[in-house]
């Protein structure tokens, strides 16, 4: 069942895109949250909170409008013409959406892959919604959030808070804890990207190897907990440092050649707190940050020096 859900009360404006934005229209990501336990009336209370939560999440509801090129006009329409949301059911226990077996045969894999509605060709147009949420209920009594959105209007962070206010308007708050914000007009212009710069300049590029890696929930409280024990002069290093060091350094031993070639880690960090972002803005507010060191150091290196070059990146 695939229905429209809109807003309650109109609200016609546009919002510019600010230059955190630009260049991520056409862009979907997506999200996947799995929960073991069903709630009471889980896709009726979750339509019915999303529903709710565009009320104060309004441009989710609306549309992109992207300038002409070499245009500054690229804007989200918000026309109230709502969010997507789909129903399903599958016959089987959740436990197969977070099976370890990750090969492209795999019945996991391909259960993901169905848990999210996905945008035709995997680029967002003009056309399409900017929100589309599904719920999959399962046969063992849990369900799985699938949540697929246009990257101009919300990076992580910000699908993280409107998330936690579908979960607060379910579980029947009058309104969201934290009061969204999505225009903030005193953003700084994002200067140009070096990192991708220093990453092109990587001599010879086409040797680099990318990798996915998954970092069990275990290993980044054992590298949280060894990094408190360490000297007391390090800063608390924040949750995504940890996995980011966790897979690296395994990574980089499983495809090492040369101890002397760059390890390069590329990775997007959370600017509010250093733009000063008002409180509450969802809007993108990322940059991209890199980590380079020797293949030798971080395959066989001290994993907390690793997470502070990470944290210390994020930093500048």
């Amino acid at each position: 069942m695939s229905v429209v859900v809109s807003k309650s009360s109109p609200v016609t404006t546009t919002i510019k895109l600010s230059s955190f934005d630009k260049g991520l229209e056409r862009m979907p990501a997506a999200a996947l949250l799995v929960f073991e336990h069903l709630i009471h009336e889980t896709t009726e209370t979750i339509k019915r909170a999303l529903s709710q939560a565009l009320v104060h999440y309004y441009p989710f509801a609306g549309r992109m409008v992207a300038g002409a090129d070499g245009d500054d006009a690229g804007h989200i329409h918000c026309s109230g013409e709502g969010a997507v949301f789909v129903a399903a059911s599958a016959s089987c226990a959740v436990e197969e959406v977070i099976a370890s077996d990750h090969s492209p045969a795999s019945r996991s894999k391909a259960l993901r892959e169905d848990l999210a509605v996905r945008y035709p060709g995997e680029s967002c147009g003009p056309a399409d919604p900017l929100l589309v949420v599904q719920v999959t209920e399962f046969s063992c009594g849990g369900f799985v959030l699938g949540v697929a959105w246009n990257h101009a209007v919300a990076d992580g962070a910000g699908m993280a808070q409107f998330l936690q206010a579908i979960g607060e308007l379910a579980r029947g708050l009058p309104s969201p804890s934290v009061a969204p914000v999505r225009r903030d007009d005193s953003l700084p212009s994002l200067p140009a990207v070096v990192p991708i710069d220093k990453l092109l300049s990587l001599d010879p590029f086409d040797d680099l190897a990318y990798l996915d890696f998954t970092v069990p929930s275990s290993a980044i409280r054992r590298i949280r907990t060894s990094a408190a024990a360490s000297a007391a002069s390090h800063a608390p290093f924040s949750t995504p440092s940890a996995p980011s060091c966790g897979g690296a350094a395994p990574g980089t031993r499983a495809v090492m050649s040369d101890p002397e070639a760059p390890a390069v880690l590329f990775f997007s960090a959370n600017e509010r707190r250093h733009v000063g972002a008002k409180q509450g803005y969802y809007g993108n507010c990322v940059t991209a940050q890199l980590v380079t060191e020797k293949s030798g150091a971080v395959a066989g290196g001290d994993v907390v020096e690793l997470a502070k070059k990470i944290r210390d990146a994020k930093e500048t």
